[in-house]
């Protein structure tokens, strides 16, 4: 932890509902800070220090009380949550509300007026800490779907600010987003920032008729903006992205290399690996992977590596690995998810498998950095299949991998980076058999359209990276980014 006093009035101040940060208990009883870095500290990092920045957030731990503080030279200021409101505010209204209506419906969402009463002082707590230690005129940045409220609440507290927001998940259809009972507050909360951003220009589109449907804001001239409070509100389609040289430059290092090497022999050197990741969640289509794959191993036009089967002289030798992150285990509905899946590898190794030989290697963990970049290079192919998805970071981080030119990328055109990473083999993942037409069409492309296409896609990767993305948000909103 690094020494100094938090600044007490910050120029720019970013909001999220976590520091980054983890407060934790020990075994041995003590307690400390883990580092959690992810892409959007490190986009913000230089930015924040250059302003005598601040970041608001929960530490991560509920009932405790924790000081400001500064780590590695963050100013960094923790927001209270009760055990009550971490299931209330969080697992509920805002993963058990927000996120299936956001995420296409793709499991019924659940409406309930207590999570929304705590969803609403959590968000007027993170409002007010922001107030309380913003200088005037000062920038603030507001992250993602559990703090929609913010914006207008500081507004209210602080109308000084200059406000931006930003919407890491998809914004949904007008339909769906109507049937949420405190939809016109949300919007409010929304209008409260004079920059809102989205992934898409389809998210950008159904906020704009929905700010004139539900709160009377009017349209300008100029599409991408309207007018609320007497104030102009600008949206804007920003695409995240990720630390994509930091990854490239991990790929070509020797320990990289010879990981992803060793990876291929402990498999038993297949003829093609399939690769899956994903945090452990019903929008990520996991589902959908395990049936195509199953149902090429049926066919015989695979093999996970029991060539006894008929046909499988003719199958081409494959085993496939998914890595499932784990992701809200307290909820019933996710571990009901994680033991479907289980289920589903445990049926397709007994089938197809031999003795020694898996064919679906699955992992319930979060790996390191390093070897998950080296699976990255050690797979022949990157299924991403989710059913809708903001972005999906993980097909980028798989791109910026593959320095070789290697490896091809099966993509959901549900997922936001299909907009952008248009060579990869677009799928619907609600189409079992084009999923399976499109994993063998990548089982057996020509390695010169497979080079073709994956310098195509490193080119849109490596040229669009999370500093980037958050420049242009900034700008946008009318903050000078030193260069």
């Amino acid at each position: 932890m690094t020494s100094g006093e938090p600044v007490t009035a910050a120029d720019l101040v970013v909001v999220a509902n976590r520091l980054p940060v983890d407060y934790e208990r020990r075994p041995d009883g003590s307690t400390g800070w883990k580092r959690s870095p992810g892409g959007l500290v490190t986009a913000l990092e230089p930015t924040l220090r250059a302003r005598e920045g601040a970041w608001v957030g929960w530490a991560g731990v509920p009932d405790v009380d924790v000081e400001p503080l500064v780590e590695d030279g963050l100013s960094l200021y923790p927001v209270r949550l009760s055990a009550q409101e971490v299931e209330e505010y969080y697992e509920g209204f805002s993963n058990a509300t927000l996120w299936p209506l956001y995420h296409d419906v793709v499991a019924q969402p659940q409406f309930h007026r207590h999570w929304w009463r705590a969803y609403t002082a959590v968000n007027q707590r993170f409002a007010e800490e922001v107030a309380r230690i913003a200088a005037h005129g000062a920038t603030v940045w507001v992250q993602d779907y559990q703090l929609q409220l913010v914006p207008g609440r500081l507004r209210e507290l602080r109308p000084d600010l200059r406000i931006g927001f930003f919407l890491h998940i998809p914004f949904p259809p007008v339909e769906l987003f109507r049937q949420l009972p405190w939809r016109t507050r949300i919007m409010e909360g929304l209008l409260g920032a004079d920059l809102v951003g989205f992934h898409t220009d389809g998210g950008v589109r159904n906020f704009h008729w929905l700010a004139q449907e539900l709160t009377g804001a009017t349209p300008e001239r100029d599409p991408e903006v309207v007018r609320y409070g007497g104030r102009q509100v600008r949206l804007g389609a920003f695409p995240i992205s990720i630390d994509s040289k930091q990854i490239d430059e991990l790929s070509r290092s020797d320990a990289v290399r010879k990981r992803a090497a060793q990876i291929r022999d402990e498999l038993g050197n297949p003829t093609r690996v399939v690769l899956g990741v994903d945090r452990l969640d019903y929008t990520k289509g996991i589902d959908v992977r395990l049936r195509a794959f199953h149902e090429l191993l049926e066919e015989g036009r695979v093999t996970g590596g029991d060539t006894s089967r008929i046909g499988a002289e003719s199958a081409i030798d494959t085993v496939m690995i998914q890595l499932a992150t784990p992701s809200r285990e307290r909820v019933e509905h996710y571990q009901q998810m994680r033991d479907e899946i289980e289920l589903s590898v445990g049926r397709i190794n007994g089938e197809f498998a031999r003795v020694g030989h898996p064919a679906v290697h699955y992992l319930h963990r979060s790996l390191p950095r390093e070897e998950l970049v080296a699976f990255f290079l050690a797979a022949d192919v990157m299924l991403v299949t989710p059913l809708r998805d903001g972005m999906n970071l993980v097909a980028k981080e798989y791109v910026a991998a593959r320095h070789d030119d290697g490896g091809v990328l099966v993509l959901s055109e549900f997922a936001g980076a299909a907009i952008e990473l248009t060579s990869a083999l677009l799928v619907n993942p609600h189409d079992t058999d084009g999923v399976k037409e499109a994993l063998y069409a990548a089982l057996t492309m020509n390695p010169d359209e497979g080079r073709k296409r994956m310098r195509m896609l490193r080119r849109q990767v490596l040229d669009h990276d999370v500093d980037r993305w958050a420049r242009s948000f900034l700008e946008t909103l009318g903050v000078k980014v030193d260069r």
